[in-house]
């Protein structure tokens, strides 16, 4: 089995900010993961990255907040989208 690319978007919130996801599916979990799954989902506002979920290999499951890394509890794809974008509304109202 070779990797599966699940999902690939890029929406625009505004025109200066926008999110994009990246899922894939691969043929065995990533170092320090215990699922079969890499995965991107990005916030970007005026060419800054404001919030990242990601799971590189070796770090496992963890998000970007800013200038924080904090790690992340992952559960299932759905649960990650739903998370992020909770996420993205929570920053959205700040500003």
């Amino acid at each position: 089995m070779k990797a599966e690319l699940l999902l690939r978007e890029r929406l625009w919130l505004s025109e200066t900010d926008k999110v994009e996801l990246v899922i894939w599916r691969v043929p065995k979990p990533l170092v320090g993961c215990i699922h079969a799954f890499k995965y991107r989902l990005a916030l970007v506002a005026g060419g800054v990255c404001f919030m990242r979920y990601d799971n590189e290999a070796g770090k496992g499951d963890h998000k970007h907040v800013e200038e924080r890394e904090v790690p992340y509890r992952f559960v299932d794809l759905e649960t990650l989208q739903a998370d992020f974008w909770a996420d993205v509304e929570a920053w959205r109202a700040k500003r």
